[in-house]
């Protein structure tokens, strides 16, 4: 059984008027072509659910409309441009949304997706490389009394000895650079990291 989310009525009234009979034209029809849809507002925006999992979603702006599925590289697919927030492109008249055939035909495919519990693939980011040493403290990490904090920096992820290079590469002078260098040093010898206060026991 559908839902009818109030906070949608109140949304699409407070569109632009061009914008109105566009995000009636897709209530309806997500509503047409899938009985079981439940509507709701997330970050702001209308959104239409199916067994639990997002499906599809909607947006009004000053100028234009967008339309977009959550799956949608495997619903519209991945040539699919985002513009204005959507895949169909900045919609200012319901013209300019694909037949309601191939709408419907979307939105079953969607259906058909989170049946199958098909989850959306984001891109994982590329890991970071290392950060590059400053001289200065590349030259007092090369000192063999400096050899504990070396070891100690070596044996660091990228991210936590990123953390000590950035916080010496903020100082303002020069002798706030000394002073953070030499902090560095010290906890580095005593195997800490660099936000190691705030760190939980």
């Amino acid at each position: 059984m559908s839902s009818r989310d109030p906070r949608i009525d109140a949304y699409i009234a407070r569109s632009a008027e061009f914008a109105r009979p566009i995000l009636e034209h897709i209530r309806a029809l997500g509503h047409a072509a899938c009985p079981d849809v439940e509507e709701r507002m997330k970050w702001s925006m209308p959104h239409f659910d199916y067994h639990g999992a997002m499906m599809c979603s909607m947006a009004s702006f000053k100028q234009h409309c967008s339309f977009r599925f959550w799956l949608y590289n495997d619903v519209v697919g991945a040539s699919a441009e985002e513009d204005g927030m959507g895949q169909f492109g900045k919609l200012t008249a319901v013209k300019d949304l694909p037949s309601n055939k191939q709408l419907t035909a979307y939105i079953k495919k969607a259906m058909a997706l989170n049946d199958a519990g098909v989850k959306l693939q984001r891109p994982q980011a590329a890991p970071k490389p290392p950060p590059t040493l400053p001289g200065d403290l590349a030259a007092a990490l090369a000192q063999k009394k400096h050899a504990a904090a070396r070891r100690t920096y070596d044996g660091f992820r990228p991210a936590a000895q990123r953390e000590y290079v950035e916080w010496i590469g903020e100082a303002k002078t020069d002798a706030t650079r000394q002073k953070r260098l030499a902090t560095t040093l010290e906890w580095l010898a005593e195997g800490k990291t660099r936000n190691w206060k705030y760190m939980k026991c």
